[in-house]
């Protein structure tokens, strides 16, 4: 019995960055402020569309890439790049692909901190 697996219940890292929840590790160092950082992340829409109907679907997804930008990156302003944009709707209104990879960016705005998003 000494042969057992340890039964820790944390992910391996080969897994964690096979699902791409692992961005590029660029913490931001203290909460100080907002410097530019870049990073990868897969965004899972599939179980953010379920229940919603046909028509609303790509729509919907636009917004909760940018609900999730808005989240991972702490900023008001989310540019969508064009590319993003028609990879969502790549396969009409009602059948948005399952998962994105983005590659979020904060920038320096003028006024406030802008970040700009590129479909990887």
């Amino acid at each position: 019995s000494g042969l057992q697996r340890p039964h820790h219940h944390a992910p391996s890292l080969a897994r964690l960055a096979e699902t791409g929840a692992m961005a590029k590790v660029v913490k931001k160092s203290g909460r100080k402020g907002q410097e530019p950082v870049t990073r990868d992340y897969t965004i899972h829409l599939h179980k953010l569309l379920q229940k919603i109907q046909f028509k609303k679907r790509a729509g919907r997804a636009i917004r909760e890439i940018r609900k999730f930008a808005a989240r991972a990156m702490t900023t008001k302003d989310i540019r969508i790049d064009t590319k993003l944009n028609k990879f969502v709707w790549s396969n009409g209104i009602r059948n948005v692909p399952t998962r994105v990879r983005v590659r979020l960016s904060r920038k320096r705005n003028e006024d406030e901190e802008a970040k700009e998003k590129m479909f990887t």
